[in-house]
């Protein structure tokens, strides 16, 4: 019996019994990094907490959620295509898909507009941190995850639980790409 998926910034289990759920860990682990992100706001650019969180940050953004997005672009959005029934369900699966990979792009964008002053406050550089983006790529990505959460994840579900062949292969894979150091940080 496998242990669960832990979610922590220092390490990541992979719980291959239960690959899909690990998505859901993710989000859960990405919300609570998005929540210290906004403790930012209140502190001096130049102190400590300020230089920790921002650093961070940074690193959680290139070897969390970033990879996070591979994940979900590499393993499990080929999966779900491949075991997705002709038709109607593959056209549902395609359409949320398409959706869900947009969404990642713009994601990754209104970081990348926030990550410059991030390496500056990190680095205890004077820097102005646009709290409206901030907070707008934290909305967005709380909805993005819902929309997983309530929609994509459990037609996973379905579609991958109807052979468990399907499963644990997702599992296996999620398994050997998280095992063999691809993923260091999250």
């Amino acid at each position: 019996m496998s242990q669960p998926a832990t979610i922590s910034p220092e390490h990541y289990q992979v719980d291959t019994d239960a690959p899909v759920s690990n998505f859901s860990h993710c989000h859960i682990g990405i919300s609570h990094e998005f929540c210290r992100l906004l403790e930012l706001c209140d502190l001096p650019y130049n102190s400590p907490l300020a230089q920790q969180i921002a650093s961070r940050s940074v690193k959680f953004f290139h070897h969390g959620l970033r990879v996070h997005h591979q994940d979900e672009e590499q393993e499990l959005f080929p999966a779900v295509q491949f075991s997705a029934q002709k038709g109607e369900e593959r056209a549902q699966v395609d359409q949320l898909i398409e959706a869900l990979t947009t969404e990642h792009r713009e994601l990754e964008q209104l970081w990348e507009d926030l990550e410059p002053a991030l390496k500056k406050i990190a680095n205890g550089q004077k820097a102005q941190l646009d709290t409206g983006n901030l907070k707008r790529l934290m909305v967005r990505c709380s909805v993005h995850a819902e929309s997983e959460e309530l929609k994509f994840l459990p037609l996973c579900e379905k579609i991958l639980g109807r052979n468990s062949n399907h499963m644990a292969a997702l599992g296996l894979s999620l398994h050997m790409r998280h095992s063999s150091g691809f993923l260091s940080y999250i």
